[in-house]
């Protein structure tokens, strides 16, 4: 890995966070009008479409093939496109409008999550100006979203079922970013679709039976008046994102990469501000830190990888000084 490849595994973690950070104010006006079980469903049932047909043309039938790793694309493939994406959009639909709030800045908890996962399972201890940069952005993220309210707090406490949802799937987006590490032979494309068809024909089944038991179908005309929120979702917080954040996080490595997902609550509150909102000096504050916390960890990241590609490489030939 080349420090070029650092720079640009950092653009295409960014460009997954942006797109994500749009998508809470988007789903939020979706889901006045459709289930978030059918929403999530139909959106990654287009992103496996696109996303089959691409592999198909660049890498074949033959990359369809799971090689004895169907149960672990299974896993992973149901942690991201059925966990993640029903009770994510179903917490935000239960909190109402506060829940675009809520829901991105729940996001910001995943690099400490990564930490503790990789800590506690690999032993895997994160360098000290990692840690640093992450308890930053999460510092700034939260005075973003709460602008320094702390009754911000009394709203977790009353909303404990749907911030529990959420939660539960910021652990398992987590789960799913580690979980490429396990494919090291395959392409970032490869890795994406398998993982996304896989989940969401688990999310086809749930929304099947969930349908027998009651779960209005949409209608054309629901279908017609989020034609525009649909499209959108699909490209950007779908395939693009998912394409980008699955590569971006293949040249950081996942404890690095990861911490780009504070810029989510910031795009959310971005979105708010160009939608007639306001930004107050908690929030600017806030932008800052996240800002200088990526900065700084991407610095300290390109800084030390020569050492760290030899660490990598242990059989490479070591120079003489």
């Amino acid at each position: 890995m080349k420090k070029n490849q650092v720079l640009i595994g950092a653009l295409l973690c960014l460009t997954a966070s942006i797109s994500w950070g749009a998508m809470f104010p988007v789903a939020e006006r979706a889901l006045m009008y459709i289930d978030p079980f059918y929403f999530s469903f139909l959106r990654y049932l287009a992103v496996s479409i696109i996303l089959g047909i691409l592999l198909l043309i660049k890498e074949g039938t033959k990359s369809f093939r799971l090689e004895g790793k169907g149960k672990n694309l299974l896993f992973f493939g149901t942690m991201a496109f059925t966990v993640y994406n029903f009770l994510i959009f179903a917490g935000q639909d239960l909190l109402g409008h506060n829940g675009v709030i809520v829901a991105s800045i729940m996001e910001s908890l995943m690099p400490m999550i990564s930490i503790m996962i990789m800590w506690v399972f690999k032993n895997a201890r994160p360098m000290k100006y990692t840690i640093a940069s992450m308890s930053l952005a999460l510092i700034g993220a939260i005075l973003v979203i709460t602008n320094g309210n702390l009754s911000f707090l009394f709203l977790l406490k009353d909303s404990i079922i749907p911030i529990l949802f959420i939660l539960f799937v910021v652990i398992g987006w987590v789960i799913y970013t580690m979980g490429g590490d396990q494919f090291n032979g395959w392409s970032t494309l490869r890795y994406s679709t398998l993982t996304c068809i896989l989940g969401t024909t688990v999310s086809a089944i749930i929304t099947f039976l969930a349908t027998l038991i009651g779960l209005p179908v949409p209608t054309a005309e629901v279908i017609e008046s989020i034609y525009g929120e649909m499209i959108f979702m699909i490209i950007f917080p779908g395939a693009i994102a998912l394409l980008s954040w699955n590569l971006g996080i293949k040249l950081l490595t996942p404890i690095n990469g990861i911490l780009f997902i504070n810029l989510v609550p910031i795009t959310t509150l971005a979105i708010v501000f160009i939608q007639g909102g306001s930004l107050t000096s908690f929030e600017l504050l806030g932008t800052f830190l996240v800002i200088y916390a990526l900065i700084q960890n991407n610095y300290y990241q390109r800084k030390n990888l020569p050492s760290h590609v030899e660490e990598l490489n242990p059989m490479k030939e070591k120079r003489v000084s």
